[in-house]
């Protein structure tokens, strides 16, 4: 586990070492073991390195045998040693016994296929000399990122936002669009990012540049939901034992110690079950929960720990830490980013990493097996969105509001969100399953919430469009596959996976996600929709599969997010700090409004509204500005 960094120059022109240096500087926490360069006429490579396979002799950068390729490289490839094995057959000789080595014999046998034969995350960067060709490619998740700028003075590239600001010339000047997409959905989707003529790399991509070129962007592979598997339930259960036990086996691999996030949750248990099933040793896991009783469900995992005898390590999230953590985690994003579940994973694994530096947790269940609950009522409220307007967007909302909502619940257990959400979801598409239950701010209150030149310029531009063109891009026929799939490559890709990673390197941690592994995913993608999704039942098969393997109460509970009391510290502990830096913060002036983000303000102190989410993404972005000097 690395993070990466690089440029290529002009031909002709030669690299400022000094600028590479200060570029992987900015990413010593990815990377605290070592670092490496390589530097050769108009190409420069760079890394920091977490070392966890091979210690002892996987320094990088790693090239093959007369030195014609060199790679830099993030990640891990589970299956590196079949394929090695594989590799040494077809003649090659592996210097190191690391998965790195192994990307850089797999391009020379196989070239840019080689990608659909790796199974695990990773972004690297890989320069061969011979057809002065720069190959970057991220996996097919996008749990490893990667971020570029090209311009005439060359190609930069790193794995934070961080380091392509360390270049002189690239800009920092906001992406009006960006920023507008952000609102709504808690992050910026790729390709873009905060900032003008900066990009991420999305998942499953793949970046080439021959010559001095332009980069050329390309998909390397797809998530296919079709043709339909034809198998029994027994015969599924089964199966999703032997691979998600698999997945889990592979995850295993490390020369460090090793342990597992526990929520408490359907995904994170499996995963603690299976470890158990391959481990000498009692496996170590590791929880944060609330000082708010509500919010709090250390409950459910110390039940788990119990039943799995594990070295169980429990931490509780104050409020007094509030300020600290939610500055590290602004800083650690780089960009504006508002799930709040960011902030006990950021102290999570700050205590984690006093006693593993590896950890596996439960990414990827919902998407794969369709866990989240507005999966099925989806379906199953669609006639009700079919209602007349005048009654689903203008009658019932309206008697809705005159609700109060429980500021002492969590959102997704709190009943009169729940409600209050029916007029959003009748007036979205059904292609923006996500916006259509969780967005923050929608269109109207965007524009009620601009300053006049950015509502004139963003009048037009709907979020919801975002996610609608990932809908239609599936190669899947029903509504519960397309949503799925446009979850994979918007929500997951967007928000999940940078959360887990950004929050776990910060502190040198690595991240593993078995229900995010190749062999699992793709299998999954193709069951019938009746293993997922049961009348209001959502990830089926994955409750029968591990019924045995989990306490009742866990699987009793049904899909419940990790929800933060964000809501309520503003009201509360956050009041005053929070005010200074969005009511009494002209900056944004840049982009606002003072009067509405003032009204936001008064209305949820005062209870008569609960803006905790709205009010947290402007918070975020507040104090990114202040960290960040940005051009508005």
């Amino acid at each position: 586990m690395c993070g990466i960094c690089g440029m290529i120059t002009r031909p002709g022109e030669t690299i400022d070492r000094a600028v590479l240096e200060s570029m992987n500087d900015t990413l010593r926490h990815r990377g605290p073991d070592g670092e490496g360069f390589f530097v050769h006429a108009n190409v420069g490579l760079a890394m920091r390195r977490l070392a966890i396979i091979d210690v002892a002799g996987g320094w990088q950068p790693i090239y093959n045998k007369d030195h014609s390729l060199v790679i830099v490289y993030n990640g891990e490839i589970y299956n590196y040693e079949a394929l090695m094995r594989e590799l040494e057959t077809r003649g090659h000789h592996f210097a190191t016994r690391c998965d790195t080595e192994v990307v850089v014999h797999a391009y020379e046998e196989w070239g840019d296929d080689a990608l659909l034969k790796f199974n695990g995350m990773f972004a690297f960067a890989l320069w061969d000399e011979n057809k002065k060709r720069l190959l970057i490619a991220r996996d097919r998740m996008g749990k490893k990122p990667l971020y570029w700028h090209f311009s005439a003075r060359g190609l930069v590239f790193a794995s934070e936002l961080k380091a392509l600001l360390a270049v002189p010339g690239v800009e920092r000047r906001v992406n009006a669009e960006a920023l507008h997409h952000y609102l709504t959905l808690q992050y910026t989707p790729d390709p873009l990012t905060i900032f003008e003529n900066i990009f991420q790399l999305p998942a499953a991509h793949k970046l080439v540049l021959e010559n001095g070129v332009a980069p050329r962007v390309e998909r390397w592979w797809q998530l296919e939901f079709e043709p339909k598997s034809n198998i029994d339930e027994n015969t599924a259960s089964e199966r999703a034992r032997e691979l998600l036990s698999a997945a889990v086996k592979r995850r295993l691999i490390s020369e460090v110690p090793l342990g597992a996030f526990l929520s408490g949750g359907i995904d994170s248990s499996i995963v603690v079950a299976l470890m158990t099933e391959h481990s000498n040793a009692p496996v170590k896991t590791f929880s944060i929960g609330f000082e708010e009783a509500h919010y709090s469900e250390t409950r459910y995992a110390r039940l788990v720990a119990e039943r799995y005898h594990t070295d169980h390590h429990e931490f509780i999230f104050r409020a007094a830490d509030l300020t600290r953590v939610i500055e590290g985690v602004a800083h650690a994003t780089d960009e504006p980013f508002a799930d709040p579940a960011a902030l006990p994973l950021y102290e999570l694994a700050r205590e984690t990493r006093q006693y593993v530096t590896v950890a596996l947790c439960g990414d990827g269940g919902d998407e794969t097996l369709a866990g989240y609950t507005r999966y099925a009522y989806d379906k199953i409220l669609q006639p009700y969105a079919k209602m007349p307007v005048w009654l689903t967007q203008r009658a019932v909302p309206a008697m809705l509001a005159r609700m109060p909502e429980p500021a002492w619940l969590p959102e997704d257990r709190n009943p009169v969100t729940g409600l209050k959400r029916l007029g959003q979801f009748s007036a979205t598409s059904h292609k923006a399953s996500l916006a259509r239950w969780g967005s923050y701010f929608n269109h109207a209150e965007k524009m009620e919430l601009y300053n006049a030149r950015l509502r004139d310029e963003l009048a037009d531009l709907n979020t919801m469009d975002v996610l609608a063109r990932a809908y239609d891009e599936a190669h899947a026929s029903s509504l519960l596959d397309r949503t799925l799939y446009a979850d994979h490559i918007t929500y997951l890709a967007g928000d999940l996976l940078p959360k887990t990673d950004r929050m776990t390197m910060a502190h040198s941690v690595e991240g593993r996600a078995p229900l995010l592994d190749a062999d699992w995913v793709e299998w999954t993608a193709r069951l019938p929709e009746k293993f997922k999704v049961r009348g209001r039942d959502t990830k089926w098969l994955l409750k029968r599969a591990f019924a045995d393997q989990l306490p009742d109460e866990i699987l009793a509970r049904g899909k419940q997010g990790f929800s933060v009391p964000v809501g309520m510290w503003l009201r509360n502990e956050l009041r005053g700090w929070a005010r200074e830096r969005l009511v009494e913060n002209r900056a944004l002036d840049n982009w606002f409004d003072a009067r509405a983000v003032k009204n936001l303000f008064d209305q949820h102190v005062s209870g008569r509204a609960n803006h905790g989410k709205k009010l947290y993404a402007l918070l975020m972005l507040a104090l990114w500005q202040s960290q960040c000097d940005v051009n508005a």
